[in-house]
C-alpha cells in the first residue's frame, strides 16, 4: 500500500480565555481535546462562549459565517453538555479526525491582458509532467496574471526558495494549525510536501529550477498541516473560511480525512465533522473559491466503497475493520462541487495507487508512476518540482546556479497542484467566470481517455477491501479518467 507520512497529533493552543463559572462540577478526561460545535443554523449564538465554558469547555475560535465554534475542553461529559443545547446539531472531538497528506508515495469583468511565459529554466527539461498536458505551448499563450491567486493548503511554503519567492503572496498566506489563522513564518514548511505542491502551480519562468503550471500567478501558503502531515479539521475550516474571506481564486488540497479514511455520516461524530468542513468548504466555493482535491492514493473506487481496514489510523496500531456505505465519503474530495483528480504517469494510464470513481473524479493528470510508467522521459516515474532545501527527500535534484533544492514525488498530490494551476490560468484569462464555468473549461477541454485494460492493475488491488481496480464508462467520461487528461493549451485557447 501506498507508503503513510509520519503522524503526530496536534496540540491547539487557546487563543483567547473567556471568562465565566462552571455550573456544577465536571469529570476531567485524561487529556485536553478540541472539539467542533456545529450549530443548527449559519450562526453561533451570541452567548457561545459562556455556554461552552458552562459545560466546562473554553472558545478557541467562533464561525460565525457557517455556524461553527472551535473549543477545548478536558471534561469527559463536555461533548453531552453541548450536545443536550437545543442549538446544536452535533458535537466531536478532533483528536481522532487528523486530516492527512495525500501524501507521495515514498517516504462579468473585464477581460485581462496575456501575459506569456516560456519553458526554458535550466530543470524544464525534467518536466515530462509539463510536456504531457501541453503547458509550454500553452505559456506561448499565457502564464496566468498576478492578479489571480492560488491557496495552497497543505504543510506551509518554503516562500524564501528562489523559484518561489517572486510570485510568493504574504499577504494572503496564513497558519491554520491551531485552528485560528496567525501569520506565517519563515521556516514554516519543515514537512516539504507544500513546497512541492506550490511547485507545481506556480513556480517562476526566471531561467532557473523549474516552471509551474501557472508561473505568473501568485501563490499564497495556507498551512492547515503540521509538519508531521496532520491536518485537523479545525486547521482544514480555518483554510476554507480564510480562503473565502480573502477572495482566494483557487485552492489545491492534497489531503483527506483521517483517521476515518471515509467519514460516515451514521456517526455521530463523524458526521459532526463532515458538516463542518462540508460548510467551509461550500462557504469558500460561494465567494468564488475553486476548490480543487486530490482523489487519493488507496486504489480504491471511492463511489463503491465495502470495507475500511485503515481507520481509525490514531493512535497506531487502533485500527478496526469496519463495512462502509456510500452513506461514508472522503474529504474533501467528496463534498459537492470540488474538482477531484486522479493521477497517471508517462505512458497516460491511471497510476496504480490512484484512487477513481464515477462522479468523483473529474479529471486526470500528471502524478507520477514509479511502478508502471518508467520511461525515457521519466526514468523514475516521479515528478519533479521546488522543495525546502533542510527538509529530507530520497531524490533530491540541486540548482547548478542557486544551490536550491528540486524533489522527485509521486501520488494524486502531485496531481491535484496541476489542475489547479490550470484553473488559475483560465481564471486569468476569464476573471469573470464563475467556478462551475472554470471547472467546466477545465473538463471540456481535456483529451478523451478510454479505459485501459485493467489487467496491468491485478498486482495493486484496493488496499482496504482487496477488491480488483475496475474502470467503467465509456471514452467520453469514464471512473479512471473522468473527463479525461487535462490540457493546458486547449483549456486557454479562446
Amino acid at each position: 500500500m501506498p507508503t503513510r507520512v509520519r503522524r503526530l497529533l496536534a496540540s491547539i493552543g487557546v487563543v483567547a480565555i473567556l471568562g465565566g463559572v462552571l455550573a456544577a462540577p465536571v469529570a476531567i478526561a485524561a487529556e485536553n481535546q478540541t472539539y467542533l460545535i456545529v450549530y443548527k443554523s449559519l450562526a453561533v449564538p451570541s452567548d457561545a462562549a459562556a455556554s461552552i465554558t458552562r459545560a466546562g469547555g473554553t472558545l478557541v475560535v467562533s464561525y460565525k459565517a457557517i455556524g461553527v465554534a472551535v473549543a477545548q475542553s478536558s471534561s469527559a461529559t463536555f461533548r453531552s453538555a453541548m450536545a443536550s443545547d437545543s442549538r446544536v446539531a452535533s458535537a466531536a472531538a478532533t483528536s481522532k479526525s487528523g486530516v492527512r497528506l495525500d501524501d507521495a508515495l515514498d517516504a462579468g469583468a473585464a477581460a485581462t491582458v496575456d501575459i506569456p511565459a516560456t519553458d526554458s529554466d535550466n530543470l524544464s527539461g525534467l518536466q515530462w509532467d509539463m510536456v504531457q498536458i501541453h503547458t509550454p505551448e500553452a505559456h506561448a499563450i499565457t502564464g496566468g496574471d498576478p492578479s489571480v491567486v492560488v491557496g495552497d493548503i497543505d504543510t506551509g511554503i518554503d516562500f524564501t526558495h528562489p523559484d518561489l519567492a517572486a510570485n510568493y503572496d504574504a499577504a494572503n498566506s496564513t497558519n491554520c494549525v491551531s485552528g485560528a489563522p496567525t501569520p506565517l513564518l519563515a521556516g514554516n514548511d519543515v514537512n516539504g510536501h507544500g513546497t512541492h505542491t506550490a511547485g507545481t502551480i506556480a513556480a517562476a519562468s526566471n531561467g532557473i529550477g523549474i516552471v509551474g503550471v501557472a508561473p505568473n500567478v501568485k501563490i499564497a501558503g495556507i498551512k492547515a498541516g503540521n509538519d508531521d502531515g496532520y491536518f485537523f479539521p479545525e486547521a482544514v475550516i480555518c483554510a476554507f473560511m480564510w480562503a473565502g474571506s480573502h477572495g482566494i481564486d483557487v485552492t489545491n488540497n492534497s489531503y483527506f480525512a483521517d483517521p476515518w479514511l471515509f467519514n460516515c455520516r451514521n456517526d455521530p461524530e463523524q458526521r459532526a465533522i463532515f458538516a463542518a468542513e462540508q460548510r467551509a468548504i461550500k462557504y469558500a466555493q460561494s465567494k468564488g473559491t475553486i476548490v480543487v482535491a486530490a482523489m487519493g492514493n488507496q486504489s480504491d473506487d471511492l463511489t463503491h466503497p465495502t470495507e475500511d481496514r485503515t481507520s481509525p489510523d490514531f493512535p497506531p496500531g487502533s485500527e478496526v475493520v469496519r463495512d462502509v456505505t456510500n452513506a461514508c465519503a472522503v474529504v474533501p474530495v467528496e463534498v459537492a462541487g470540488v474538482v477531484g483528480v486522479m493521477a497517471n504517469g508517462n505512458l497516460r494510464l491511471k497510476s496504480f495507487y490512484s484512487s477513481y470513481g464515477m462522479g468523483v473524479g473529474q479529471v486526470i493528470a500528471p502524478g507520477g508512476d514509479s511502478l508502471l510508467q518508467v520511461t525515457a522521459a521519466a526514468p523514475n516515474g516521479r515528478v519533479l518540482s521546488t522543495y525546502p532545501s533542510t527538509s529530507p527527500c530520497i531524490r533530491r535534484v540541486v540548482d547548478p546556479t542557486t544551490g536550491a533544492a528540486y524533489c522527485y514525488l509521486q501520488g494524486t498530490s502531485m496531481a491535484s497542484p496541476h489542475v489547479a494551476g490550470l484553473a488559475a490560468l483560465v481564471k486569468s484569462q476569464h476573471p469573470g467566470w464563475s467556478t462551475g464555468a472554470v471547472t467546466a473549461r477545465i473538463t471540456s477541454t481535456a483529451d478523451a481517455m478510454a479505459c485501459p485494460d485493467t489487467s496491468i492493475y491485478a498486482p495493486f488491488p484496493a488496499v482496504d477491501n482487496g477488491a480488483p481496480q475496475v474502470c467503467t464508462g465509456g471514452t467520453g467520461y469514464n471512473s479512471f479518467n473522468g473527463h479525461g487528461q487535462v490540457n493546458a493549451l486547449s483549456a486557454v485557447s479562446n
